[in-house]
């Protein structure tokens, strides 16, 4: 009931409420640059290159030394692949790249659970590859898919024709060491797919597949039953 009192006009409780006590009252979200995730994914990747290298190293140094105390017999030859990289070097990259893809695992686990939290639980695989396509393609990269094939027997192939982590990557050496080079930094982005399909309850092997530059495919791969 309103009406004046002995100290004025009565006021109700939420004439009290102003806009700028709303605002104190919300949670102020933390925002980043999105240019700041792209040196990030860099540096990232060249910490951790430079890091495998020097473990890589220490262990050939200690090999080396077990050999010449006749501890370990002397590795046979075996001659590089037929783009002149060594099988040192391959098993260096190949090591970088699941330790990437690790890492990109864990978070796409969490920005799963963040992104589905009001969402009913999937029950289709469909589903699930289209919230991956949608909601969580938005929330990394700032975009939708440009493409979903799948052919109904669980492998999905999903397009992205100027995929973000991409757009910025070239070489001095030229198109083909800059083709070489997407390998590593696609990694992440398969660990993210990999890792929010996990947290949704999918066991699902996830290839990329970098032809041109930016575009960039990734085939998904759900087994039978799920």
């Amino acid at each position: 009931m309103s009406g004046s009192g002995i100290y004025g006009p009565s006021t109700t409780s939420s004439s009290l409420v102003t806009p700028a006590l709303t605002l104190l009252a919300q949670d102020n979200p933390s925002q980043i640059d999105s240019v700041a995730l792209d040196f990030l994914l860099i540096e990232l990747v060249q910490i951790l290159q430079a890091s495998s290298r020097h473990a890589t190293a220490r262990l050939r140094a200690k090999e080396e030394e077990m050999i010449s105390a006749g501890l370990l017999p002397p590795p046979l030859p075996v001659p590089p692949n037929k783009d002149g990289v060594s099988k040192e070097q391959e098993e260096e990259e190949e090591a970088l790249r699941l330790r990437l893809e690790d890492i990109g695992a864990a978070v796409g686990g969490a920005l799963a659970e963040r992104l589905s939290k009001d969402k009913a639980r999937f029950q289709d695989t469909l589903d699930a590859i289209k919230f991956i396509c949608k909601d969580l393609w938005s929330a990394a990269w700032d975009k939708q898919v440009d493409n979903l094939r799948t052919n109904h027997r669980g492998v999905y192939v999903v397009q992205d024709n100027a995929f973000k982590p991409l757009l910025r990557l070239s070489s001095p050496a030229g198109t083909a060491d800059a083709l070489k080079q997407s390998k590593l930094y696609v990694a992440i982005p398969t660990g993210i797919i990999r890792g929010a399909l996990g947290r949704l309850g999918f066991n699902a092997s996830v290839a990329p597949e970098v032809m041109a530059l930016p575009q960039c495919t990734f085939q998904i791969k759900l087994p039978k039953g799920q």
